[in-house]
């Protein structure tokens, strides 16, 4: 998917109604992107996904989808700031260790990823970007999120 076609799932998120209970959309087996989750107030998915890393965990293997990953990021932080101004960091590392509930989608953002880029569009929202790992064999993967104001 292209930084244009990313931009479009980021539209889509937002003008998205929130269901009245939770969803999931998990594609073929063991393919992370397009993965989605939706709720009550947030939606999450999952931009791009890098290789896994159960056969080969070297320095440069890692490196190289780092560094794929960083890019699409990067071209989509661009593309959302110029838009909507400049974004918040949020610490999602609180969440984590939060000994009460988290709701979603920081529950499940936290356990991929240490922060979020957010930014506030209007009409009650917020969009952020995450890069996040939910183990070392698992791909790197861009998310995007929306949700409502109130849950941050």
């Amino acid at each position: 998917m292209t930084t244009e076609g990313r931009l479009a799932t980021v539209d889509g998120l937002l003008a998205r109604t929130f269901p009245s209970g939770e969803e999931r959309v998990v594609l073929a087996r063991g393919a992370w992107e397009g993965y989605r989750s939706s709720g009550q107030r947030h939606h999450m998915c999952v931009l791009k996904a890098g290789q896994d890393f159960w056969d080969d965990r070297s320095e440069d293997v890692v490196a190289a989808a780092e560094e794929e990953i960083a890019a699409a990021f990067e071209a989509l932080v661009t593309a959302l700031t110029s838009r909507w101004g400049r974004h918040e960091v949020v610490d999602l590392w609180p969440y984590l260790e939060s000994e009460i509930p988290v709701p979603e989608p920081m529950n499940e953002l936290c356990q991929l990823s240490g922060a979020m880029f957010v930014w506030r569009p209007g009409a009650g929202r917020w969009v952020a970007l995450a890069v996040g790992q939910a183990d070392p064999e698992f791909p790197i993967v861009l998310l995007a999120a929306v949700g409502e104001t109130s849950l941050l």
